[in-house]
C-alpha cells in the first residue's frame, strides 16, 4: 500500500495564507490543545469559515502572536473590536 503524501501547489518560498488548527499551533510553537485555549481565552484569534473547513489567517495569528506579552503582564483579548 502506497502512503499518500500531500503536495502543494504553492512554491516552497510562499507559505499558505490559511492554516488549519495543527498548522497554526505548529506555526506559534504550541500544541493543538495550548493553541485551543488560547482561541477561547482570547490570546489567538478565531478561524475563518471556508465551506466546512476551520482555517485560521497567518497574518491574524502573526499579529496575535506579536501582540502576546514578554512578561506576562499585559492582556491580549481578540474577543473585543477595537
Amino acid at each position: 500500500m502506497k502512503a499518500s503524501t500531500k503536495i502543494s501547489a504553492l512554491p516552497p518560498s510562499l507559505p499558505p495564507r490559511g492554516l488549519s488548527r495543527v498548522e497554526a499551533a505548529a506555526y506559534i510553537g504550541v500544541s493543538a490543545s495550548l493553541f485551543d485555549e488560547m482561541v477561547k481565552d482570547g490570546r489567538m484569534p478565531k478561524p475563518k469559515r471556508v465551506n466546512s473547513r476551520t482555517i485560521w489567517d497567518r497574518h491574524q495569528v502573526d499579529h496575535a502572536f506579536e501582540a502576546l506579552p514578554v512578561d506576562g503582564t499585559d492582556d491580549n483579548d481578540w474577543s473585543v473590536e477595537t
